[in-house]
């Protein structure tokens, strides 16, 4: 098995590409007019789903909400050489504050925003394991 896509379920396709081009600086690979889209992240893609296509193929889902004070139980994780500059171009992009960048025991540097639909992003440095 391989990874192959990570999907979240958003109100609005473009909406939510677009907020992660500005925000994170992701290039779209494209945006479906079936409810579908994609940002070039590496190996593994990051999509987006309308919460209808869900309804369309039968899943129920309890969407993200903006303005919830508990994100879902997920995130996604976003690796760069340059935290500082990454969490202040999310912030002023309108993603909201949960954690200003600080350094965890095994090293790396890590932030936390929510999207504007209120999904958990991590920004963060690559783990660097010694040993």
């Amino acid at each position: 098995m391989q990874l192959g896509y990570v999907i979240i379920y958003v109100p609005n396709v473009l909406a939510a590409v677009e907020f992660y081009e500005a925000a994170f600086g992701l290039r779209r690979r494209f945006v479906h007019e079936s409810g579908y889209g994609e940002m070039d992240t590496g190996a593994t893609a990051l999509g987006f789903a309308a919460e209808a296509l869900a309804e369309r193929h039968g899943i129920t889902i309890r969407p993200n909400i903006a303005d919830d004070n508990s994100p879902a139980g997920a995130e996604i994780a976003l690796v760069t050489t340059d935290l500082d500059t990454a969490y202040a171009r999310a912030i002023a992009a309108g993603a909201q504050e949960v954690m200003e960048p600080t350094r965890k025991p095994w090293g790396q540097h890590v932030a936390y925003v929510r999207d504007l639909n209120g999904f958990l992003v991590e920004l963060c440095t690559k783990v660097e394991m010694a040993g």
